[in-house]
């Protein structure tokens, strides 16, 4: 009988070994984390001041601000602690926690993108009924199963893999805990994992694409039909951020998932996991900005009245 040592911490190997690398890149993430967090913490505190923005359509932002908050944040800090400290260490628990709230708000956001791309179609195909099907009850029923599913979809991610025996290494070749590179540390059968991570993963994507796509083919029809141009302009500006917003999400994971064998890499993926844990949840909040004129008229009112409450204006 050989022992065996079971792995109680990991060592995140991650993202560079260069020297000249580790302030700059230590630099860069930390603007990055404190810019998503004033930006989706700013949408969310607008979205509540403003009466005006109310509505279904900014309930989902602000849930998807939230969202991106969280799952920054599961992984951000550590990987600034990393260069800063030089401490790759993490726990074997930590490690757990950081994989559970990472993916759970992954999941949720894909689900709450399809919700919004549903708001969407209401909104622009079915205007007068708007009210009536788009209702508080919907709404949040909507929201609370993008959690739900991301929640139960995890446990079942994290229980599969923390149930594996690590012993061949405690070395992950990643800047966080993933399920792939976790997966190669395993001296167990990794079988059954490798199944129930690509059935659950089809059919996330699946579920989600479908209502998107079918969303947006009925709102390119019915904007099609518009007699109006001024009509058709509105529509299409209704839809432009979060459109904006599926294209960058999708457009990555399609990117690192859907990407020849014979390119594929774990210096690639490191790349694309950086964009999607850190570089989306910063720009949702930008592209909302940028691109709503609603949510620019509400930020003008509310720095307006801070001016004035300071005698400033």
């Amino acid at each position: 009988m050989q022992n065996i040592s079971e792995v109680t911490e990991f060592i995140l190997v991650g993202l560079t070994d260069a020297p000249e690398l580790q302030i700059p890149l230590c630099i860069i993430f930390t603007f990055i984390y404190l810019t998503t967090l004033i930006g989706n913490l700013g949408m969310i505190g607008l979205i509540l001041l403003d009466s005006r923005l109310h509505t279904p359509m900014y309930f989902f932002l602000s849930n998807l601000s939230l969202v991106d908050c969280v799952y920054a944040s599961a992984v951000t800090p550590k990987v600034i602690e990393g260069f800063l400290t030089e401490n790759k260490i993490i726990s074997y628990n930590t490690c757990a926690t950081q994989m559970f709230f990472l993916i759970a708000f992954a999941i949720a956001e894909g689900f709450l993108l399809a919700s919004m791309a549903f708001d969407r179609h209401a909104a622009v195909c079915k205007p007068l009924h708007y009210s009536t099907t788009m209702t508080t009850t919907i709404c949040t029923l909507l929201i609370a199963g993008s959690y739900i599913i991301g929640f139960l979809q995890s446990s079942i991610h994290v229980a599969f893999t923390f149930h594996l025996s690590f012993c061949h290494s405690n070395r992950v070749n990643h800047f966080f805990c993933d399920i792939p590179p976790l997966l190669d540390l395993s001296c167990s059968s990794i079988y059954t994992n490798e199944i129930v991570l690509f059935i659950l993963a089809a059919l996330n994507v699946a579920l989600t694409v479908l209502v998107i796509l079918n969303s947006y083919i009925l709102i390119f029809v019915a904007i099609m039909r518009m007699r109006s141009a001024d009509g058709q302009k509105k529509a299409i500006s209704t839809c432009a951020s979060h459109l904006t917003t599926v294209s960058i999400f999708y457009g990555t994971i399609i990117f690192m998932y859907l990407q020849p064998s014979s390119t594929h890499s774990m210096d690639t993926d490191k790349v694309a996991s950086v964009f999607y844990t850190m570089i989306i949840p910063m720009l949702n909040p930008i592209v909302y900005s940028l691109r709503n004129t609603e949510v620019k008229n509400a930020f003008r009112k509310f720095t307006g009245k801070v001016l004035f409450s300071l005698g400033l204006v």
